[in-house]
Order: structure tokens, then C-alpha cells, then sequence
């Protein structure tokens, strides 16, 4: 019965989301659609029609056009848009090629051959068939066979090699294997000793190793499907019910958002995942909207696994620039992974082949009613006139409360507003984990970026069942027995381009620093203040957490408040994490971008991937920290500001079968960007009158 009532209300809400979104126009910051993936397909593979080369398409995305190009259009946006582009990174004869095709004119732009170190994104198609090419290998099957195991059973997934001081390598990757009998939870069950390599461009196996044999871990107590479990079962959760008699608040034009004083576009690239353009917030006293941020995205994830041995030690990944979360986007879940008042959006990318691939129910939007206070305040005035022989009476009056107190008369006022957010979200499975990945804006002008790491620890197999048998370093914990969780980092490095209040900001350190009091005015010893720094190069920008306390802002030299303040966003952060291997050591080389939580640069449109272009094997090279090394003005300059989330794991028992969710994220929070509190005036959501209810 509850689920029936819940699948009606779903329903019902569906009435409301489908009238949401309209149709429009294309904006320039659009994602490509589907024809124009298959128009880009048609001009390439014309441009290169014989049949002895074998084209794959690694990337295609939106060549968004230059930034003063937008903001002119956006002066005034009845005008032509500017010409539609695709930007295509191929294979073709071994080779990597950047294309630009005009989408306008259906002509290529521009086609050059890549040189440089490293490899471009991996795709689906070409990881489905390396992982088919063991069931027909015959030195696998036998290494199978020896370990007492059904061949039908084992499953195989793919792993970026890295780089460890090579001057040159092929395309290649390392393929793993796993055992599924009796359980859905694969990468529970390795299949340890065993490593092949594949050359991609070959499409063939080309190195393979059997070097030992460990117990694979039992199938028992792996299980994470609600329809496996067994009893005795935990507490069921009560439902609730969310109703909005007049639909969600917001609406969705093509990509354009607008809800409550915010406006933004939402994006979707194969790699980044959600791209939020062009948010800006309505200022109530100055009657207009304001800019805050041009564009956001998370631009690489850092992965490194902490086992050096041989089966381990290349396990240091870049979840982005090599996997792709927007192509690791899964379609999200109605009441599950959203709640009911959920508006979703598909979203599109390009296989191998050119074709597009539709991603159901990609984002969902939502506005968030979590019981959060947006702001409240209790005041108690001065006691009034004297009551005899009363102790206390209370008498509520509108928002008002006077309580007699001691026979005193004490007006008490209270005025509370209750926090509604709007939500952008997006769930990227790579591999074993699963990111939820949210862009929540706030009335009060904040954006939080959050980022949840759940699903399926990286796990190794071993001979031990109990910590007293581990006399050695195991890189982990034991999680249960003959399974290792293995110790690993996730940085995450968001790319924000922020135009706060216009395109030219300032990046400023409000150091806090204790002063000594010497004089003998105060029976003080010391207090704090702020001394002001602003960066006026790279190098002073590059911020590490923790090392002293600092309030980090982005200003707007040009525009001032009316007390004369610089306008600003100030960058809240989360924990002050940072990475831990040697800045010599290979991963770290090629991660340099995690060595400060803070990066500022010059805007510069091809500078958006934080570990380079070519990320696969790449060798550094090309990254946030070479770029910033040129150490360019960045006082009142358009700007961009790199943050790194960091998570050090050391995974427990609580983390297996299925990690409940870890939750991570920062603010942007406005800094004397308005003239005072701009949620003074919201007024609270219209109260919902169930019947049969009472109060």
C-alpha cells in the first residue's frame, strides 16, 4: 500500500515537472545534442574515407566559444548566437588527433596530430571488448582451471597503467579479473597473482602474468541487493511525504534554470560530468540580477592506492581525465537517489563510433526541504511592569511570547525562516566507487559543492583471516576474512571560474594574526585581527591548508559596497587535506595539481583540465602546476580559482560489503557582496494544509 501511495504522489508531481521544461532556443554553452554528434560523425569519417583506417572517437565535446564571445552575446542575447563548434579528440592510424568542427558550416576547422606524452580519454567500447579478450586466451583459462574455479564466473575490468619513468609506452592497460559466484559484489571477490595487459590499438593481450595464487574471498556476507538479505533485518525508516500543490519552484528553459533570485545554465561533458555556467543572483535592492560564477566543474580526480607491490603499485588513478565521469554517469533512481519532488534531465554523449549514447535520467533537480533554519533570532526585552502573585504565565501572541517571570512582565519576540535550497545532481559510477556529486544553491546567495563517495571498496585478496596471523605491512585493514581494504586518497580539483560582479576580480588572503597588547589600556593580553593581502602574481595565490588561519576571498577592486567594503565570495572549505607522497614520486608528478588546496591563474580557455589534456600515462607535463609556473598577474584580472577536496581512507569494517556514504564539500559564500542580509526580507514557504490532520 505504501509503495502504491508513493508511486501515485510520484505521478502526480510528473504532472507538474513535465510542464517545467520548455522548449528554447540553442544557447551557446548547450551541450552538443545527439544530431549534432552524428554530424560531427558524418564530417569526420567523410574527412577520412577509407576503410583501412579505423577512426574511434575518444572525446567530443562543446568548443565553447571565447569567453568575451559569450558575454557580448549576453548583452544582448536577441542577437545571432555565435557559430556552434565541436572539439574531437580521435584515434587514427595510432595516432591522437584534436579536431575542431564548425557545426555552422559543417567544415574541420583545424586537425592536428598530438606529439605529446600521454593518451586521451579511455571509452566504454574499447574497455567491453579488452575485458571479453581472457575467456579466449588459453594461459588464462589454464590459470583458471588451476585454481579451482568456473571460467563462466569470472569477470574482468580494466585499470590504467600510469607512469613510473618510461621515456615512451603503447597504449595499454591492465586488466584484473574477479568472482561472482554467488554474489553481485564482483570486486569483493579478486582473483589475485593474475595480470594481463592489453595493447588497445591492437586490441590484443600482450603481456600476461600468473606470479601466485591466493584464497579468493567467500561469496558469504558480500551481498548488497535488498533482495538477498536474510534475517534478522534492521529498523525500517518511516516515509515521508513531500507535497508542492503548485509544483516545484523553479524552471528549466533547454538548459537554463532560474528559481527563487538564482539563474544558472547546466551543462554536461563526457569527462567533467555537470558544468554550472553563468550563475548569477538577484540582488532585491538593486533590482537586477549579479554575477557570481562563468563556470564550474570538477576538473580531475586524484586516486592513488598506498600498496607498492607488483599487483598494486600502478593503481593510481585519474578518475576523469582517464575514465570520464560524465561518461560514468548512471541514471538515477525516482525516491532513491532523488526525492519525489524531482524534475530529471537526460543527457547525451558520443561512443567510440560516433554514435550518441543516451543517459537517462543523467541530473535531477530538486528543491531541498531538509528542516535546515536559514535564519532565526529570539529576543528578550527589558523586564516591564511588576505582576503580584503570578510565577509564570505564558500567552502566545502572533509571533510574540510574553512570559511573567518572578512577577515581572518580559516580552519575549521570535522570528525564525526556514532554509529551502535548489539542488543540481549527478551520480557517476567508476568502477567500484560511486560519486554523488551535488551543486546546491542557497537564498542567501552560497553555493555548496558537495561530493559523496559510496559503492564498493578497491579490495586485495589475502591468505589472512584474523589480524593476529598479519606480521607484516598489508597496506590496509582487513576487512573481513582474506580481504584487505587498501589505504587510498580522493582529490577532487573543481575548476571556478568566478566573475564576481563582473569579469575582473582579485584574489585576497584576510590573514588572521595575533596581536599582543603591550600597553596597559586593557586588562587584555592579546586579540586577533585581519591583515589583508592581495595576490597580485600566481605564486602568491597558491594556498596549502592549515599551516596558518586564513579567510580566502575573491574581490571585486571595481565595485564597492556602500560603506565602501570590496564585494566579494569567500571559499568556505572543507577539511584541510592534503597528499602525502613524496613531490618526487611518480603519481605524485603527474597529480602535482593536489600540492596546494588553492590555485589562482588567468583566465585561459584551453586551461581547464587540471592534470593535462592527455591524462592516460601522461607524465605531468601539462598541468595546473606547470601553467602556474609562468607565474602570471592575476590583481583585478579575470580570474580562475582551482580548489582541491581531499579525502585520506583508511577503510574499516563499517565500509564493507557497501560503504555507507562519506560526505565531503566546500561553500561559496557571499563576502560583503550585498549591503545586508539579502534573505531579511524572504518570505517563509505557504504552509500546506493536510486534511485530518491536526496541528
Amino acid at each position: 500500500m505504501a509503495s502504491t501511495l508513493k508511486l501515485i504522489l510520484f505521478l502526480l508531481l510528473s504532472f507538474h515537472i513535465f510542464s517545467l521544461v520548455s522548449s528554447h532556443r540553442h544557447h551557446p554553452l548547450d551541450s552538443l545534442t545527439p544530431s549534432e554528434f552524428t554530424l560531427v560523425r558524418t564530417i569526420v569519417n567523410k574527412t577520412y574515407p577509407s576503410s583501412n583506417l579505423n577512426i574511434t572517437f575518444q572525446y567530443i565535446g562543446l568548443d565553447e566559444p571565447d569567453k568575451p564571445i559569450i558575454l557580448s552575446w549576453l548583452s544582448n542575447p536577441k542577437s545571432k548566437p555565435p557559430p556552434r563548434r565541436a572539439f574531437v579528440i580521435a584515434r587514427l592510424d595510432k595516432q591522437s588527433h584534436e579536431i575542431i568542427v564548425d557545426l555552422s558550416t559543417s567544415v574541420i576547422v583545424s586537425d592536428k596530430v598530438y606529439h605529446g606524452h600521454g593518451y586521451p580519454l579511455l571509452t566504454l567500447d574499447e574497455q567491453s571488448a579488452a575485458v571479453e579478450l581472457p575467456q579466449k586466451y588459453e594461459p588464462f583459462i589454464e590459470s583458471i582451471k588451476k585454481r579451482g574455479l568456473n571460467l563462466s564466473e569470472v569477470v574482468c575490468s580494466t585499470f590504467t597503467v600510469g607512469w613510473f619513468g618510461e621515456l615512451k609506452s603503447k597504449r595499454v592497460l591492465k586488466l584484473l579479473c574477479f568472482y561472482i559466484d554467488g554474489t553481485a559484489n564482483l570486486y569483493a571477490r579478486p582473483v589475485e597473482g593474475i595480470t594481463l595487459v592489453v595493447d588497445l590499438d591492437e586490441m590484443k593481450i600482450v603481456e600476461y602474468n600468473d606470479r601466485l595464487i591466493v584464497p579468493v574471498p567467500k561469496a558469504e556476507g558480500t551481498e548488497y541487493r535488498e533482495s538477498k538479505q536474510k534475517p534478522p533485518f534492521g529498523p525500517r525508516l518511516n516515509g515521508a511525504a513531500l507535497v508542492q500543490p503548485d509544483g516545484p519552484g523553479f524552471k528549466i528553459d533547454g538548459h537554463a534554470v532560474s528559481w527563487a533570485n538564482w539563474k544558472f545554465h547546466l551543462g554536461f561533458d563526457v569527462r567533467a560530468g555537470p558544468i554550472i555556467s553563468l550563475a548569477s543572483i538577484y540582488d532585491l535592492e538593486k533590482q537586477k540580477y549579479r554575477q557570481v560564477l562563468y563556470r564550474g566543474f570538477i576538473s580531475e580526480m586524484f586516486v592513488p592506492y598506498m600498496d607498492p607491490t607488483e599487483e598494486w603499485y600502478y593503481k593510481t588513478f585519474f578518475d576523469s581525465g582517464e575514465f570520464g565521469f560524465g561518461q560514468s554517469a548512471v541514471s538515477l533512481k525516482p525516491l532513491a537517489d532523488c526525492p519525489a519532488n524531482a524534475v530529471f534531465l537526460d543527457a547525451y554523449y558520443a561512443s567510440s563510433d560516433g554514435t550518441p549514447v543516451k543517459i537517462s535520467n543523467a541530473f535531477c533537480i530538486f528543491e531541498n526541504h531538509a528542516g535546515n533554519i536559514m535564519w532565526r533570532h529570539t529576543e528578550l526585552e527589558i523586564p516591564g511592569e511588576n505582576v503580584s502573585d503570578i510565577i509564570v504565565i505564558v500567552v502566545v501572541l502572533f509571533e510574540q511570547v510574553v512570559v511573567l517571570v518572578d512577577n515581572f512582565m518580559v516580552l519575549q519576540i521570535t522570528e525564525v525562516r526556514p532554509d529551502v535550497s535548489l539542488v543540481v545532481r549527478m551520480v557517476a559510477t567508476v568502477g567500484n566507487y560511486d560519486y554523488i556529486i551535488d551543486w546546491e544553491f542557497k537564498p542567501s546567495g552560497s553555493i555548496k559543492l558537495g561530493i559523496g563517495l559510496t559503492g564498493i571498496l578497491e579490495v586485495k585478496g589475502v591468505a589472512y583471516t584474523h589480524t593476529d596471523q598479519i606480521k607484516e605491512n598489508v597496506y590496509g585493514t582487513l576487512l573481513a576474512e582474506n580481504i584487505i581494504g587498501v589505504y587510498h586518497d580522493h582529490f577532487l580539483t573543481y575548476y571556478l571560474d568566478l566573475d564576481v560582479d563582473g569579469d575582473d576580480n582579485s584574489f585576497v588572503k584576510n590573514n588572521l594574526e595575533t596581536i599582543k597588547v603591550t600597553n596597559h589600556n586593557s586588562p587584555r593580553k592579546s586579540y586577533w585581527t585581519v591583515v589583508s593581502e592581495t595576490a597580485k602574481t600566481e605564486s602568491d595565490a597558491r594556498i596549502q591548508f592549515g599551516l596558518k588561519p586564513v579567510e580566502l576571498v575573491v574581490v571585486n577592486p571595481n565595485k564597492k559596497t556602500k560603506v565602501g567594503n570590496n564585494v566579494g565570495y569567500r571559499l568556505i572549505p572543507g577539511s584541510a587535506t592534503r597528499p602525502l607522497l613524496s613531490y618526487n614520486d611518480y603519481p605524485q608528478i603527474r597529480g602535482a595539481f593536489t600540492n596546494n588546496n588553492v590555485w589562482v591563474t588567468p583566465y585561459n580557455k584551453s586551461e581547464k583540465w587540471a592534470g593535462g589534456l592527455f591524462v592516460d600515462q601522461s607524465q605531468g607535463d601539462d598541468t595546473l602546476v606547470v601553467w602556474s609556473l609562468r607565474n602570471r598577474k592575476i590583481e583585478n584580472k579575470d580570474i580562475v580559482l582551482w580548489h582541491t577536496v581531499g579525502f585520506h581512507h583508511v577503510p574499516c569494517q563499517e565500509d564493507f560489503p557497501v560503504m555507507p556514504t562519506l560526505s565531503g564539500g566546500f561553500e561559496l559564500r557571499p563576502t560583503n557582496f550585498f549591503d545586508s542580509n539579502p534573505v531579511l526580507k524572504t518570505r517563509p514557504p505557504n504552509l500546506v494544509h493536510w486534511p485530518n490532520c491536526t496541528n
